[in-house]
This record gives structure tokens, sequence and C-alpha cells, in this order.
């Protein structure tokens, strides 16, 4: 399998612990550049004085999301389809190596290989963009960790319209063993408001792809509509799930889903106050978030910013309130996910065609928040 450059440092022995464990926008495109320059800090510290960061891999191509499983880290690159797992050798040296490649993946836009997730009996989930729109496809994998590979793929959700841009693309399952999917409204923003269509919508479906019994909609996988572009997905411990979207040129979102709640794209965006729909816990404006990645850790609420080049952190006690960390530190951020060892990884993602990409870039950066 081909290998990808990586940086070896102090973040050996953080990877080396995690091994050894089981376990945006404006009317158009996702967070686009800002016209502002970036701030640039070396690894281990940030401009605001946040919390220190290093380099686990270098060299990655327009990264979109990352897993664990095994006491590996399985991520996707959009342009290439391809899955790429990140290995910790001998001595804490970190390499990536090709785990697979999801078959028939069309690159274009926003679309490519998306959001991965973690299923049962030693599955992997993929949302990817095909020839017959997105889809949601299933893996077995194979080998064990430092070989891990893709088995057959088996298309669980097909048909999922897509355009250039509002895929959504993020997947994961739930406290409940149900799997969610952010589906975007695919550049018709009427559909949102359409509860027999897919996009613009929180699906809610079995590991196999069938609709729950209990979901809000009879027959329907329609777990919660009226959003535009839905790219974040995390529960707190008490079971409560959040979702981050892309706004328009207004107001991005934090939102808590409820059961079949209608979350106002395109008849409101941000906060309206309007009987019927409901309104977001926080809401930025699309140049200083974008938000992407969406994870929980400890009792705090993380988004990934693309325009905003920030990680945001949003405490589970207060919602009304956050504070930004990296702010312009390490570029755009697409994907946050909490890591076995207790600390967040984070996916940049400044050669996705709209970022300014740095030496070394693209990245996996390790975060322990204070």
């Amino acid at each position: 399998m081909r290998e990808q450059p990586t940086r070896r440092g102090a973040l050996a022995a953080g990877v080396a612990l995690t091994a050894g464990l089981l376990t945006s926008c404006t009317s158009g495109p996702e967070g686009g550049r800002s016209a502002a320059s970036p701030d640039v800090a070396p690894s281990g510290g940030s401009p605001t004085g946040g919390p220190a960061h290093e380099d686990i891999v270098t060299g990655l191509s327009a990264p979109w999301d990352l897993v664990f499983l095994d006491g590996s880290a399985l991520l996707s690159e959009r342009d290439s389809g391809r899955i790429l797992e990140i290995v910790t050798g001998s001595g804490g040296t970190v390499r990536t190596r090709v785990a697979g490649v999801v078959p028939g993946v069309k690159r274009g836009g926003e679309g490519g290989l998306l959001g991965l997730a973690v299923g049962p009996e030693r599955s992997l989930y993929a949302f990817s963009t095909g020839e017959g729109g997105n889809r949601i496809q299933r893996f077995s994998l194979t080998g064990g960790s430092g070989s891990l590979g893709l088995g057959p793929a088996e298309t669980i959700l097909s048909g999922i319209p897509a355009a250039r841009f509002h895929h959504g693309g993020r997947i994961a399952f739930g406290p409940d063993g149900m799997l969610y999917a952010g589906v975007g409204d695919a550049q018709e923003p009427a559909k949102a408001q359409d509860t027999t269509s897919v996009q613009g919508k929180i699906l809610r479906l079995t590991p196999d792809g069938a609709v729950p019994d209990d979901n809000p909609f009879p027959g329907s996988p329609v777990y919660s509509y009226g959003h535009r572009n839905v790219q974040g997905l995390a529960w707190s411990a008490d079971g409560r799930l959040f979702a981050s979207e892309f706004g328009q040129n207004t107001w991005d979102e934090l939102n808590e889903i409820v059961a079949g709640g209608n979350y106002g794209w395109p008849l409101a965006e941000g906060t309206a106050r309007r009987t019927g729909l409901r309104d977001p816990l926080q809401q930025w404006a699309p140049s200083e978030a974008s938000p992407s990645g969406l994870a929980v850790l400890d009792d705090a609420l993380y988004l990934a910013n693309l325009k905003g080049r920030s990680l945001r952190r949003v405490p589970l006690s207060d919602t009304a309130h956050s504070e930004l960390l990296l702010r312009g530190a390490v570029g755009r951020l697409r994907t946050a996910v909490p890591a076995p060892d207790g600390s967040l990884w984070v996916l940049t993602n400044n050669t996705d065609g709209r970022g300014t990409p740095r030496p070394g870039d693209d990245r996996v950066v390790r975060i322990t928040p204070g």
C-alpha cells in the first residue's frame, strides 16, 4: 500500500496511547476564502494563547472526516475517494497507508467522499457522491490495526439528490444505535420544508438502512427538517443531539435537535421567534464561523470552523455562550473528533480549493483543551 508523508514529533507518545486503545457559508460554497490574511502560529501554541496543538499527520489532500477503530484512525479524502489509516509504528513513528478506495466516487463542487461512521460488527459507513447522486454505503473491515482494508461496498441508501453545493455529508451513530445523516438541500431550498424529500434534513436509519418504527414521520427516514446544510452531529452524555449548520448570507447555526423539529430553512435563517420553527442555540455571521464538524468532549461542544479558521468551544452548561480557540493558527478546520486518549483531533481543510495551503497542509492536529 502506498504510504503518505507524515511528521514525527512530540505527538508520538499521544498517538501511541491512542493506538493502544480500542475502541458556511455564503449563497454558494461552504466557507469560501476570507480576505483577511491568516494568522500564523508555530505548532505548540496559538495566536490567542489557546490550547497547545501539535501535528500528528501532514501531507493530506482535502481530508473530510476521521473515525477511530481498533487502535487506529481512519480518515476520508474528499477528492481521491481514499480512506487512509493512521498507523503508529515502533518507536512512536507515525505513517499513513491506504486502507481502501470507495468505488465510483464522483468529485465535483463540494461532492466526493465525505463522512465516515463506525458501525456494528467492525463495519465502516461512508457518505459519498456517485453517478446517481449521494449515497450511504457500508463496508466490512478486514485485517487489524496497521493492516485495515475494505470489504465490498453495500449501498444502504441511494438516490440522495446532489448538486454542486450543499451535500451535507456528516454521518454518525447515536446512543440509540441508529445511523443519523445530515443531508443538504442540494441548492433547492424549498425541499427543506417538504417532509417527503430527504433534502435539507437530518435522517435516521437502522444500521441496515431501514426506517425505524419510532421515527417521527411514519415510513420516512426524516428525523428533522428545515435544514440548509448540516455538517456536524454530536451527542452529549445525557443523550441530547446537537447539529451545526451553514447559513446563507446572514447566520450560521448551532441547534439542539428534536424528533420532528422544523429548523426554519428557507422560511427563516437564524433566530426567527416564529410559531412552529425551532430557533438555534447560537448563531454567527458566516465570515466568523462556517461550522462543519462538531464534537462533544467532556463538558463542551467543539465546532470546527472553515471560514472562521477557528475551533469554537460551547459549554454544555451554557449553550448561549462560546469562546474561540486556535484562531488562525492552522487555517480552515473541517472536523473535530474526540480521541480515545482524551484529546481532540482536528482536520485542517486548506487544500480543498478555498483555503490558502501552507507547507505540510493538510494535516491532523491534536489538541488538549484546557
